[in-house]
C-alpha cells in the first residue's frame, strides 16, 4: 500500500469513528430523528417464548442497520433520560416561579417607599413655600 493511499484510509477510518462517537453522544432522551436522517419507529421485539410478555420496546431508525451509525435505543431508557429532562425543567420553571413571587412581595414594598417619599416630598414643598414666604415677605 503506497503512504498516500493509507493516509487516505486511515483518514476515513478516523472519520467513521468519529461520527461513531457523535452519534452516541447524541443518543440522549426520547430520538426524534435518526443522524442519518431517517425517521424512528417504535418498535417491539416479540419474543415467541413467552405468550403474556409483549417483548422488548425500542426506538429506531426506520433505516436501521447494525453498523453503529443509526438509533436503535431501548425503550426504557429513552423514556427515563426524558422524564430526567422533564424533571429537571418542572425544577427549573419552579424557581422562576418562586422567584416572580419573591419579586412581586419586593415591587409591593418599593411601592409602599415610594408612597412615603412621595408624602415626604409634598411636606417639604409645604414647608419651602412657608420659609419662602416668611423671608421674602
Amino acid at each position: 500500500m503506497d503512504p498516500a493511499e493509507e493516509r487516505r484510509n486511515s483518514k476515513s477510518q478516523k472519520d467513521h469513528i468519529n461520527m461513531l462517537s457523535y452519534v452516541s453522544d447524541s443518543e440522549y432522551g426520547i430520538p426524534r430523528r435518526c443522524p442519518c436522517g431517517g425517521r424512528i419507529i417504535d418498535e417491539v421485539r416479540r419474543k415467541d417464548d413467552y405468550d403474556t410478555l409483549p417483548g422488548k420496546r425500542f426506538f429506531t431508525c426506520k433505516n436501521y442497520e447494525a453498523d453503529g451509525l443509526h438509533y436503535r435505543q431501548p425503550w426504557v431508557i429513552g423514556v427515563q433520560e426524558e422524564i430526567e429532562r422533564l424533571t429537571k425543567r418542572v425544577g427549573e420553571a419552579e424557581e422562576v416561579m418562586l422567584g416572580a413571587s419573591n419579586l412581586g412581595r419586593q415591587l409591593d414594598r418599593v411601592e409602599e417607599q415610594v408612597q412615603l417619599l412621595c408624602e415626604h416630598v409634598d411636606l417639604l414643598t409645604v414647608q419651602v413655600a412657608t420659609l419662602e414666604k416668611v423671608c421674602f415677605d
